[in-house]
C-alpha cells in the first residue's frame, strides 16, 4: 500500500473548527457579493477539476485549487484556512476516491453546491490485470474496485464536463446560457481528442504498454490496449523480483517497447524495470497536475502528448 500521509479525520474536525472560525467574519458578506453580480467562488480539489470548472465557468467563475502544480495530489494535506475555505466557496467540484483528505475536509464542511464528479459518469473496476495478479491503483476512501481517474478517458470526462455544465446552471441560473454554450465546445473538443486515440491507436504493432502507474485503466478499455502496471499502487514502489519476471515475459510476448513513467513521481522504477527488461523510457502522463515539465499547457495538448507517445511506444501504423 502506498503510504500516504492522510491526516486522521479528528484533524480534520479540529482544523474545519480552525478554519471556519478564521473566516465566519467574511464568509456570509462574501457568499452574498459573488452572487450578486461577482464571480462565482469555485473551489476545485486538483487539476482535472481546475480545468472543467475553468473551461465551463469561463469569465463568471474565480476558480482555486486544492492541490498547487507539482504536488503530488494522492498525498495532499490540507492547511486550516483551505478547510475552512471550502465553508466560503459558492461551488465545490471534487472526485471522491483520489484526495482522501479532500474528501474528509468536504463532508465535515457541509458545504451546498458541492459536486463529486464520480457521480457524473459510471466508475468501473480496473483492479485485476492480466494472469489474475492485482496491480490496480487503489486509493483510500474508495469503494472497492472503483477506479477514480475517469479523466483519462475522453469519453467520460465529457460525461463528466456535461454535469459540471448543469451543476453550473442551477448554481447560477443567471449565465445559464453561457454556462450551456461552454460546456458544449468543450464536449465537442473531447469528441474530436477522442476520435485521434480512436483513429491513432488503431492498428498498431502491440497492444500492451507498461506503466509505473496504473492510471490508464479506462483509457486502455476505450482504445482495445491492455495496461501493465509495474508495482500498481505506488508509482514510486520497487516490484518484486516475481514482478519483474513476469514484465520480461509479457514484454517479450506482447512485443512490448516501452516502460512509461510520470511527471509528478520518480523515474527510477522505470529505468529499472526497462534496463532489467531491456526497453526504452518514455512519459505518460496521469495528468494530476500541470507543471513546466508537463508536456502541454492544458489537458488537451497533455493527452494529444500522451497520444504521441502511446503511437510510437505502441507501433502505430
Amino acid at each position: 500500500m502506498n503510504e500516504r500521509r492522510l491526516i486522521p479525520t479528528a484533524a480534520v474536525a479540529g482544523a474545519v473548527v480552525l478554519g471556519l472560525t478564521a473566516l465566519s467574519a467574511c464568509s456570509s458578506s462574501d457568499a452574498a457579493d459573488h452572487r450578486s453580480g461577482d464571480k462565482l467562488n469555485v473551489v476545485a480539489s486538483f487539476y482535472p477539476m481546475q480545468f472543467l470548472a475553468e473551461r465551463i465557468g469561463g469569465s463568471h467563475v474565480s476558480v482555486s485549487t486544492l492541490t498547487k502544480p507539482g504536488v503530488e495530489p494522492h498525498d495532499l494535506e490540507l492547511s486550516p484556512r483551505q478547510i475552512g475555505g471550502l465553508s466560503d466557496a459558492d461551488y465545490i467540484l471534487y472526485l471522491k476516491g483520489i484526495q482522501p483528505a479532500v474528501d474528509d475536509a468536504i463532508k465535515l464542511s457541509e458545504s451546498e453546491h458541492t459536486v463529486d464528479a464520480a457521480k457524473l459518469t459510471t466508475l468501473e473496476d480496473h483492479g485485476t490485470e492480466a494472469g489474475g495478479e492485482e496491480h490496480g491503483h487503489e486509493h483510500e476512501g474508495e469503494e472497492p474496485g472503483a477506479d477514480p481517474h475517469i479523466w483519462l478517458d475522453p469519453v467520460k470526462y465529457a460525461e463528466a464536463a456535461k454535469g459540471v455544465g448543469k451543476s453550473l446552471e442551477k448554481t447560477d441560473p443567471d449565465h445559464a446560457a453561457d454556462y450551456r454554450k461552454n460546456t458544449d465546445a468543450l464536449v465537442k473538443e473531447l469528441g474530436a481528442l477522442d476520435t485521434a486515440y480512436e483513429k491513432g491507436l488503431k492498428s498498431t504493432a502491440t497492444r500492451t504498454f507498461i506503466t509505473t502507474h496504473s492510471a490508464f485503466g479506462y483509457l486502455a478499455e476505450r482504445y482495445g490496449l491492455t495496461q501493465e502496471g509495474i508495482a500498481g499502487i505506488d508509482p514510486e514502489a520497487e516490484p518484486s523480483p516475481a514482478r519483474i519476471s513476469a514484465l520480461h515475459s509479457i514484454a517479450e510476448k506482447k512485443k512490448v517497447t516501452t516502460v512509461f513513467f510520470e511527471t509528478l513521481a520518480s523515474d527510477k522504477t522505470a529505468k529499472t524495470v526497462a534496463r532489467d527488461t531491456g526497453l526504452r523510457t518514455d512519459v505518460l502522463d496521469p495528468l494530476e497536475g500541470i507543471t513546466d515539465k508537463s508536456k502541454g499547457d492544458d489537458y488537451i495538448e497533455v493527452m494529444r502528448s500522451n497520444l504521441a507517445a502511446l503511437e510510437k511506444a505502441l507501433g502505430a501504423k
